[in-house]
């Protein structure tokens, strides 16, 4: 079995079709053909099933498919590591938009220091979008606010992150609720919130704990870009339930909002760092997991990540 089978077997998976695989691989079509059939035979096993509209991957394809992923990805990066002689790998990261308010720069800062040629590729996106990157192995590790998903992968309890009314500072929609006053649910009744929509992981905490707490949250607006969402906070269309980090986007978060932490036990957000399994893990994610690990609990124990306790 060769690279080039892999990488063939791959594309076509991809793609669905092996006319435009061939196209893809500037190949003949009959050639890519062949290299289906042979590699079938070696492995004494159907991998596609084709089908009026191309090709689909059996279930013994769709398993081989995952690992030929990965495979692929550990050549190219031996491949680096030859051609670029100090480099000793390539890791990708996912982070959550809050998340990597807080933990980014201090964890480029903490591999730069220890692992100089390991090359970094950081993703900041939805915790669901990050999800599905890890299942299709585009990521070797990512915090995730909702584990329900994994498959085959190494979970660590990273942290809890208390979450808080924030609004703006100088047109507050809550005016009665201060900077410094623990609040409670009950009293945001008919409070205009600005919140994710019900995709998000947070939103399905937020709703619950509304729930739990007898309250109908008062719905300004839906939206799920974090940088967007705060801006309109900003700007007095409502007030949104967020973790501490949400505005650690900002350097002036002190004159632009206030918050006040939510007393409700129930009103947390869980977070855990996900990764590929150890045994198909590189070593350069290895050791990015351990870096981000205490990068973590550096920030929380230092103070630095304001209403986070670790696990």
């Amino acid at each position: 079995m060769e690279l080039r089978q892999l990488r063939t077997f791959v594309r076509t998976v991809e793609l669905g079709s092996i006319s435009r695989a061939a196209l893809d691989l500037d190949m003949v079509q009959s050639a890519l053909s062949q290299q289906i059939s042979r590699l079938e035979s070696e492995l004494s096993t159907r991998l596609l099933q084709r089908t009026p509209r191309g090709v689909v991957p059996t279930q013994a394809g769709q398993a081989f498919f995952h690992e030929a992923q990965l495979t692929l990805r550990h050549a190219d990066q031996a491949v680096l590591a030859a051609q670029q002689a100090r480099l000793s790998g390539a890791v990708s990261i996912g982070l959550p938009p809050s998340i990597a308010s807080v933990l980014g720069l201090p964890l480029m800062r903490a591999m730069q220091e220890r692992y100089p040629d390991v090359r970094m590729h950081i993703v900041s996106a939805l915790s669901g979008h990050l999800t599905g990157l890890l299942n299709a192995r585009q990521l070797d590790l990512a915090i995730l606010f909702d584990t329900h998903s994994a498959r085959r992968w190494s979970i660590t309890p990273l942290l809890q992150e208390r979450l808080f009314l924030i609004q703006s500072r100088g047109r507050p929609v809550a005016p009665g609720i201060t900077h410094a006053d623990p609040v409670r649910l009950a009293r945001l009744c008919g409070v205009p919130l600005i919140l994710p929509s019900g995709s998000h992981g947070l939103r399905s905490t937020v709703t619950a704990a509304f729930a739990t707490a007898g309250v109908q949250p008062t719905m300004a607006m839906e939206i799920d870009s974090l940088p967007l969402l705060m801006e309109a906070v900003g700007a007095g269309f409502g007030a949104t339930v967020q973790p501490w980090s949400a505005v650690a986007l900002y350097r002036d978060a002190g004159e632009r909002f206030q918050w006040s932490e939510l007393a409700d036990d129930q009103v947390r957000r869980d977070a855990a760092l996900c990764s590929l399994s150890d045994d198909e893990l590189s070593p350069a994610g290895l050791a990015a997991r351990v870096v981000l690990l205490d990068c973590a609990r550096q920030l929380v124990k230092s103070g630095h990540w304001i209403g986070a306790a670790l696990h």
